[in-house]
């Protein structure tokens, strides 16, 4: 027998197993207005209604819904009644720039546009055939209890969600994630993870983010408590798992580094020391931090690897039983690797020693980009562009990024769309455009830029001149003026040179 996979698979059995139990708890302050506390019952009722919603507006199956919202448990309901309803989810990161937005809407071809408050007014030039503005008029319009959705027979190799990521070009990439990916993605997660009806779950984790790493729809299959978090700040994380009770929560470096922050000013016992999980990706964080995770807070540390065009997850990191008896260094040197293949992911080092992957979670294709899908799935190995090896015990160690991908605070940033930027400006005769190491987020971005004979312009001048084209993560946070910038004999620039002394002493090109 087969029976498609689909998003409503994680949905369907939590109204029917857990209908009473809280679902979500909803960010109490936010611009919106807070939906509070949702039962599984309730938010099903609202992914249905949503569904229903888009039926009366004559959105057809397939078609794009963008969404651009910080966490919410709007966005949250989302996931089921726009995927599990046929239609695609287009996630948007919130941070990007009306210009970036703009290009995403358009290429992926959305039909209607959902925005949330705080961003209105930055977006106001951002169109779609349909546009709502998330609240209390939009819920009035969109959520139709009055009739039931339409059926949508499952199709687990329809595309799900597009989410776009910064690549090698200047333009974004839109990765298709079919309802197959999420659902192999999610359960492979959770036997990870050993998620349970008895865990609660922060979302410290943007949304939009590779779709949460595929723990919305994971933990709602099992019945767990969502806690919404906005805004991610080290105390109130602190606080948040305080009072709710949380037992895992997924962050990129420097969230773990704000948490570490606030915990030495925090007054009394850690909150969750003994109880929470906390799953790591985005860069390898410092063995000592990985430490100081587990000895001063008291967490059990995950270390993941993945992209989004694999849903994410490839390899996971946790403490094996034979390791329980290291030292917390000791310990905290071995969680520092990738991690061994997750089930189902086949890995492999090609010639030039890049990372290779094989599995159920690797994406359709790049929306409306054919040949950057062929670039990328070769001979059915999907290529990371991420250098690195697999050790004696099968780990995988990620050395270098082969592609010209800046990862700062858990975002992507194509150093491409940063230099093409910065050639706008007239004084700019080259540039080019670097991930160097930083303490708070792991990488930073630096530009090294040589400037037009008889040109003047300040490193300020050209970090404001970035920032009104790009979001603002994306944009240096130092310039270094160059007379020249050293080339091969035909002509391209060898960034690995030019990134080396930033990294001298450093075991990876990577952090």
């Amino acid at each position: 027998m087969h029976v498609a996979f689909s998003v409503n698979d994680f949905i369907d059995r939590a109204e029917l197993v857990y209908p009473d139990r809280v679902a979500v708890v909803d960010e109490p302050e936010q611009p919106a207005g807070s939906w509070g506390e949702l039962t599984y019952a309730e938010l099903a009722r609202r992914a249905r209604a949503l569904a229903a919603g888009l039926d009366e507006l004559g959105i057809a199956p397939g078609e794009r819904i963008a969404v651009v919202s910080h966490n919410s448990a709007r966005l949250l309901t989302a996931f089921f009644g726009v995927c599990g309803s046929g239609r695609v989810l287009v996630p948007v990161n919130f941070r990007l720039s009306p210009h970036e937005v703009g290009y995403i809407v358009e290429h992926s071809g959305a039909s209607v546009l959902l925005i949330d408050p705080e961003v209105e007014a930055s977006l106001a030039g951002v169109e779609a055939k349909h546009r709502f503005v998330l609240g209390a008029d939009a819920d009035a319009q969109l959520l139709r209890y009055d009739v039931e959705p339409q059926a949508w027979e499952p199709d687990e190799n329809a595309t799900a969600t597009i989410n776009y990521t910064s690549g090698t070009t200047a333009r974004p990439k839109g990765v298709q994630i079919t309802h197959r990916n999420i659902w192999v993605n999610a359960v492979t997660f959770a036997l990870h993870v050993t998620a349970s009806d008895r865990d609660v779950y922060l979302h410290t984790l943007p949304m939009f983010h590779a779709n949460g790493w595929g723990m919305p729809f994971a933990l709602t299959g099992l019945g767990v408590r969502h806690v919404v978090l906005r805004k991610v700040d080290g105390a109130e994380i602190l606080r948040r798992i305080e009072s709710q009770g949380v037992t895992l929560l997924c962050a990129a470096p420097a969230v773990v580094n704000a948490v570490l922050a606030a915990a030495s000013d925090w007054s009394g016992p850690i909150p969750g020391a003994g109880r929470v999980r906390v799953v790591c990706a985005g860069a390898p964080p410092p063995s000592r931090t990985i430490e100081r995770i587990e000895t001063e807070l008291g967490w059990e540390f995950i270390q993941i690897y993945g992209l989004t065009e694999t849903s994410p997850l490839l390899t996971v990191n946790r403490r094996r039983q034979e390791d329980d008896a290291l030292s917390p260094a000791d310990a905290a040197v071995k969680l520092a690797r990738a991690g061994a293949p997750a089930i189902g992911v086949r890995l492999k080092i090609s010639d030039q020693d890049e990372v290779l992957a094989r599995s159920n979670v690797v994406l359709e294709g790049y929306w409306a980009q054919p040949e950057a899908t062929a670039d990328a799935i070769v001979d059915g190995w999907f290529h990371t562009g991420d250098g690195g090896s697999i050790d004696a015990e099968g780990h995988l160690v990620i050395s270098d990024r082969k592609k010209d991908i800046i990862i700062t605070g858990g975002e992507n940033v194509s150093s491409i769309e940063v230099e093409d930027a910065l050639f706008s400006h007239p004084a700019v005769a080259e540039v080019c455009v670097l991930g160097v190491p930083d303490e708070k987020w792991g990488e930073t971005v630096k530009a090294l830029v040589v400037l037009e004979p008889g040109a003047k312009a300040t490193e300020r001048e050209l970090i404001d001149h970035a920032r009104e084209r790009l979001a603002h993560y994306k944009c240096p946070t130092s310039v270094e003026f160059r007379d020249v910038l050293e080339r091969t004999a035909t002509g391209k620039l060898q960034k690995f040179k030019l990134r080396a002394p930033y990294w001298q002493g450093l075991e990876r090109a990577v952090n």
